[in-house]
C-alpha cells in the first residue's frame, strides 16, 4: 500500500518521480538566490591554472586569498546596500557579508608566485604550478 491505496509498479514509479520532483523543487526554491558564491571559473594548464570570479562593487582590499598545500581559499567581504527610508527590496539575489570559497587544486602551486588582479569587477588569480610538482621526463639509459 502506498498513499492509502494500491498502485501498480508503473504507477508507483510515477508517484516516486512526482515526489522526487517536489523535493527537488522545494530545495531549488529554498536556495534560489543563494547560489554558491562567489561562483568560480577555473582553467587548468600544464604549468599553471587561472581562477576567475566576479566581484562587482567589491574593493580589492576586501578580498583575501590564501593557498595552503593544494587548497585555495578565496574570501570576499561584500557590503550590504540598504534601501533608503520608505524603500524596500523588490528582488534581492546578490549575497552580502562575508562570502568564502575553498577549492582543492589539482596540483601544488608555488604560493610565492601567485598573482591576483581585479579589473572591471572580475578577479583573476594566476596560480603557477610548483616546480617540484611538474611532470618530469626521465631519460632511459642503455646499460
Amino acid at each position: 500500500m502506498a498513499f492509502g491505496y494500491r498502485l501498480g509498479s508503473s504507477q508507483l514509479y510515477d508517484e516516486f518521480d512526482k515526489l522526487q520532483s517536489e523535493i527537488n523543487n522545494l530545495f531549488s526554491t529554498a536556495s534560489r538566490g543563494q547560489a554558491v558564491s562567489p561562483p568560480l571559473k577555473v582553467y587548468v594548464g600544464q604549468d599553471d591554472m587561472i581562477v576567475m570570479t566576479e566581484i562587482p562593487g567589491v574593493s580589492p582590499d576586501e578580498v583575501t586569498i590564501s593557498v595552503i598545500g593544494e587548497t585555495l581559499t578565496l574570501g570576499v567581504n561584500r557590503a550590504e546596500v540598504k534601501p533608503g527610508p520608505g524603500d524596500s527590496y523588490h528582488r534581492r539575489e546578490r549575497g552580502a557579508g562575508r562570502l568564502s570559497r575553498t577549492i582543492e587544486l589539482p596540483f601544488r602551486v608555488d604560493s610565492d608566485k601567485v598573482e591576483a588582479h581585479a579589473r572591471h569587477g572580475v578577479l583573476q588569480i594566476h596560480l603557477p604550478r610548483a616546480a617540484e610538482d611538474k611532470p618530469r621526463a626521465i631519460k632511459v639509459r642503455a646499460s
